[in-house]
Parts: structure tokens; sequence; C-alpha cells
């Protein structure tokens, strides 16, 4: 089966495809970092660096499945209040409609945040897909029930040249623990008690220790987890696009490092990224989690 990438950023859709035995023949991002690092590790894949709202659609090669997962930041409740840009970052859906209208592969499909179903053009963008042949099927889904060491509640959508929305069921895997990945004989790690800690970072510490003991997880920003700290025992919280989660043993702290966020998003061990941490968490961010997408990919393939 060959497919194609749009918005590959960092590329966790062309892993998940190749994984399920799928052949990404080309991919397209906006960002050329994120093209860079795509192509560092899918050298046989066409790569494309441009907004997709203005690619020639026919010089994609032809193919079976479209992947896609275009901008969420418009969706996102994270975002904050509705900012004029965020109008420009939901039109990128309207790349895909564009993208199969010219190819019309047997099937797509789409990740993003489930915030995007509230989006006043959604039943109009699924109306679009509708007019081309497609039966479209939104799933919710949490990544850690597919083998992600991490809870990221996701919407994929399913959309099939067929006469019925294809609704697939999966079976949730045993959720694997962060501590699976939380290496604590690396990274740089700081005193908890330095001075100019901020007061709510230590009191987040005082009652991770109370209910974890001396190793936790906690959102250093105040998110996620609150101010209780989060097991290692249980997946962590949703990866995002800046440094969120610190790690606590005893009376030290530091950020999760950057290959500890490749493996809370289910990337192989050696996929390359950026040197630069800042530039490789937010990539992780924003990309999809390869063993979710993998699982919606086989299933897929096995039905079209």
């Amino acid at each position: 089966m060959r497919a194609v990438d749009l918005f590959a950023g960092a590329g966790g859709f062309t892993v998940a495809a190749e994984l399920a035995g799928a052949q990404v023949v080309w991919a397209a991002n906006h960002w050329p970092e994120a093209v860079r690092t795509h192509e560092a590790n899918h050298p046989e894949t066409q790569h494309v660096c441009q907004d997709l709202r203005q690619a020639d659609w026919t010089a994609v090669p032809a193919h079976d499945l479209l992947l896609a997962s275009p901008a969420c930041q418009g969706h996102s409740p994270a975002r904050g209040k509705e900012r004029p840009h965020h109008d420009a970052t939901r039109a990128t859906a309207f790349a895909i409609i564009d993208a199969l209208d010219c190819h019309m592969p047997k099937a797509a499909l789409i990740e993003n945040v489930p915030a995007m179903m509230n989006w006043r053009l959604f039943n109009a963008w699924c109306g679009a897909l509708n007019d081309l042949g497609y039966a479209v099927a939104p799933h919710v889904v949490d990544a850690a029930d597919h083998g992600v060491p991490q809870h990221r509640e996701r919407l994929m959508i399913v959309a099939t040249r067929s006469k019925h929305p294809l609704q697939l069921h999966f079976d949730p895997k045993p959720h694997v623990p962060a501590s699976s990945f939380i290496r604590f004989d690396q990274g740089d790690w700081t005193p908890v008690d330095r001075p100019g800690r901020a007061p709510s970072t230590l009191e987040r510490v005082l009652n991770g220790r109370k209910s974890y003991g001396e190793r936790f997880l906690m959102p250093y920003y105040g998110s996620g987890s609150g101010k209780t700290g989060r097991s290692l025992a249980r997946p962590i919280g949703t990866i995002t696009t800046r440094d969120r989660w610190a790690v606590v043993d005893g009376g030290r702290m530091r950020m999760l490092s950057k290959d500890e966020n490749r493996a809370a998003m289910s990337f192989p061990t050696d996929y390359r990224l950026p040197a630069q941490h800042k530039l490789a968490v937010h990539m992780l961010g924003n990309a999809v989690p390869p063993l979710m997408a993998q699982d919606f990919i086989a299933a897929v393939a096995a039905r079209i």
C-alpha cells in the first residue's frame, strides 16, 4: 500500500505507516526544519517544503492512503481565547479536500484534537468529503489505549470510499507506565530547594511526595495533574510543544529529556531529532504517536 503524509512534521504518521507495512512515497510540510528531520529519518520518501494550501496536487505520486495532521492550534482549548490567525490555521484542513479531489485514494486518515469537531465549518468540511464520495467516521481515542505511554486524547477521522462509514473498534491495550522511559541515571538534575525556586513548584513537590513518595512526575507549570503530582506507575500526561513535565527524585529534579519525550510519544529510540532540545520537544509535541496511528492504518488497510 502506498501512502502520502500531509503536514508530516516530525514523521509520526510515516513511522506508523511503515510499521503497518505501507510505503510512504511523498511527505510535505511548510516548516523547513521539520522537513529536514523527516528526510533524515525517511530518505527514500519524496519531500516537499511548501504551504499545502498552494500545492500542485497533480505532481504528487499516486497513492492508496492519504495521511494528514493539519494544524490543531486554532482548535485546541490549550491555546486560550480566539485569535485572528486561528482561522488561517484551521483552513489548512481544506488542503486535504483538494488533495483527495485530485487523486481520489481509497482512504484517508486525518488526526487532530477532538475540539476540531466544534469548528463551525466542521460539518461543511465533512460534507465536502461526502461530496467526493468518502464516508466519514470520527473516532476519539486515547493514545494510552494503543500502547503509547502517554494519555493523549485525539480525534482520528477515517474517510473511506465506501457506502457506509468505517467504524473501527480496538480492544484497549495494557497501559504502559511512565517508568518505562524515565532514566534516573541521566539528565541535568538540580536541587529541589535551590535559591529562586518558585513557591508553587515547591508546593507541588511537597504534595507529590505525600502521594507518591520520593519519585514521581509533576507538571512544572501547574497544568495537567495540578498540584498533586503524577505516579510513575501510570502513563504520563499529554506531551506538548514546550517543556511541561518534571521528574522528581528525592531532593533533586529535572525536566524530561528529549529522548524521554521521544519515548513518551512512542517513536523508535534511534529516531533522529534536532540537536536543539527546544526544537525537538516542539516537534514531538506536535507529532502523531506512531503506535496509535499504526493501529488505525493497519485496520484501514485490512478493509480497503
